[in-house]
């Protein structure tokens, strides 16, 4: 039996989730995980006790965006559906950390990726996942 172009042999029946809208995704989620790992890297290593849960909470938002990049890549209805969680779990983040800033500023000396909603990432931080959970939601395959 002929493997479909951009499947591996041995994967056979792998949806392919980087296809269409699905590759922008993933070099929209590349460059946040760069932006956020980068950017908590050297705050943590510097200033970490300037501001311990905003880095932190960057950090985490790094590794966040970083599974969901690899699940985009990995393809297939397993990583689809744990990348479905991550987008939703890092949409809360987003709503809860972005209120949380504008509520009470002094909780946080310093921004973090997610602070006002991803106001100093152009709001992609609270876009992305609402876009990526449509576009996974649409690619999943027939029962």
């Amino acid at each position: 039996m002929a493997v479909p172009a951009g499947e591996k042999p041995g994967k056979a029946g792998r949806t392919r989730l980087i296809r269409g809208p699905g590759l922008l995704l993933v070099w929209l989620y590349g460059v946040m995980v760069v932006g956020a790992v980068s950017r908590s890297a050297v705050q943590i290593a510097t200033e970490f006790d300037k501001a311990p849960l905003a880095y932190s909470l960057s950090a985490v938002a790094g590794l966040v965006y970083g599974f969901i990049t690899y699940s985009l890549v990995r393809g297939g209805e397993r990583a689809r559906r744990a990348a479905l969680v991550c987008c939703a779990a890092e949409l809360a983040g987003v709503l809860v950390v972005g209120t949380w800033t504008l509520a009470d500023p002094s909780a946080f000396p310093d921004a973090t990726v997610w602070s006002d909603y991803g106001m100093g990432y152009l709001f992609i931080p609270v876009l992305l996942p609402v876009t990526a959970m449509f576009w996974l939601r649409r690619s999943r395959t027939a029962p």
